[in-house]
């Protein structure tokens, strides 16, 4: 995979926020939003392993988006 593949379906990103908010979508937001996925995947990759963990669990990422929340 290359760091600079997107890491979410466009055509589902643009229609979620057109349906919920009636706006459009700027071409550079796609690649935005997946460096903000790699980040909290990130961040939730190092709390499995410091719990001895070889699975990333969902509440890793609660964890990864309280701390981008409090920064």
């Amino acid at each position: 995979m290359s760091e600079n593949e997107v890491l979410v379906v466009v055509s589902k990103l643009k229609n979620y926020i057109k349906s919920t908010a009636g706006m459009n979508t700027a071409g550079n937001v796609p690649a935005r939003i997946t460096e903000i996925v790699q980040e909290l995947c990130k961040d939730a990759v190092e709390r499995a392993k410091k719990d001895g963990r070889k699975t990333v669990m969902d509440r890793d990422f609660h964890s990864a988006a309280a701390t981008q929340e409090a920064a």
